[in-house]
């Protein structure tokens, strides 16, 4: 006879269950048949690197897979960073086998250097998840980010300064990337897999000082919790999640401002707003000074660095400060020069009409 579920794992499969089912829109049968139930229905794939975050969600994916229709796989990143990645990921590759998940995927990858190394890595990490679940036209990606993981980014985000949009958190979901485990904790994840006799590998980067987000987790997260009381985590991802709906209704509104200040004889943008430069059809932006100078700051800003972004700026180079600078083109402008964004970028102001577009190359 089975024991009593662990609360942990109780709790990790109710958060996959309640996100696969927001997105087949099925509802699961009484008894689930578990990993060997031999769903034959569209493909979820999981991002899995065999740390305990990561090895909770894709055993909970494909115990609740099944049930929702679904199939599980299983995507591994080797980012190439240290001596024996590759082993890491083999194993990685072996134990979501064993779990049930079908297809398993291996990406080795080649990390840069814009934005510094742990931006660089999730950049290509999460190119490679894309390009993964286009060849194997996944439905979506899971991706086992938690609450710590949360209250983490929120805390660098407000280091770097970039507005609400950065404190806002990771969302949920994002297109095809859905986070279900966004409510837990590190220690459920682990707590979960140790209930399941799952033995997870810990990440040497996750506790190198050199990388910012190590510092936060380790160091500035606990003097905190220590200054402050141990609720800082659960404060700062209801924070995110407030300033997430703000800063979503004022894109919505910045978008509207978008279009009104595109300045039409310049081919000018098409597109929503977003961070991402390919959403762009025009790398040369300009827009009428006018409109801007009259809308709020908040939309103002908004616009300015989408435009920025479209223009060739790398989202995660640039800064509050970038954008500030910009905007003092529009309302403090004496026929100063203009202002050089990372990214080989230049804003300038010509008259009523203000222009974003790469630095041209001089012999």
């Amino acid at each position: 006879m089975g024991g009593r579920l662990d609360p942990a794992v109780a709790r990790v499969r109710l958060e996959v269950r309640a996100a696969l089912t927001a997105l087949t829109g099925a509802v699961p049968g009484g008894a689930n048949t578990g990993a060997s139930g031999g769903a034959t229905g569209g493909l979820v794939l999981v991002g899995f690197s065999g740390g305990a975050d990561s090895l909770a969600l894709l055993a909970a994916t494909c115990f609740e897979a099944p049930g929702t229709g679904l199939c599980a796989g299983a995507v591994i990143v080797d980012h190439g960073m240290q001596p024996g990645s590759a082993d890491v990921a083999a194993r990685a590759a072996a134990q979501a086998a064993g779990l049930g998940a079908a297809p398993v995927r291996v990406e080795r990858v080649c990390v840069g250097t814009r934005g510094g190394p742990e931006a660089a890595a999730r950049t290509v990490r999460h190119a490679a998840l894309r390009r993964v679940a286009d060849e194997l036209g996944a439905q979506c990606v899971l991706l086992a980010h938690t609450r710590d993981d949360q209250a983490e980014t929120v805390l660098l985000g407000l280091a770097r300064g970039s507005g609400a949009r950065s404190l806002a958190g990771m969302r949920p979901v994002t297109g095809r990337v859905r986070r279900p485990l966004l409510a837990l904790t590190r220690a459920e994840t682990r707590a979960a897999c140790a209930a399941e006799h799952l033995s997870w590998w810990d990440d040497p980067h996750n506790a190198d000082d050199a990388h910012a987000r190590a510092r936060v987790r380790h160091r500035l997260l606990p003097a905190l919790e220590q200054e402050l009381g141990p609720g800082i985590r659960d404060a700062l991802a209801r924070s995110a999640d407030l300033l997430r709906a703000d800063a979503d209704a004022l894109d919505a509104l910045a978008a509207g401002l978008l279009e009104t200040a595109r300045a039409a004889p310049a081919g000018g943008l098409t597109g929503a707003l977003s961070d991402a430069p390919g959403q762009w059809s025009e790398s040369d932006v300009r827009l009428q000074v006018d409109v801007l100078v009259a809308a709020p700051a908040a939309l103002r800003h908004r616009v300015l660095r989408s435009a920025a972004i479209a223009a060739g700026c790398p989202a995660g180079d640039l800064a509050a400060v970038h954008v500030v600078a910009v905007d003092r083109l529009l309302t403090a402008w004496h026929g100063q020069r203009g202002v050089d964004l990372p990214g080989k970028v230049r804003a300038s102001r010509s008259g009523g009409s203000l222009r974003l577009a790469p630095r041209p190359v001089t012999g």
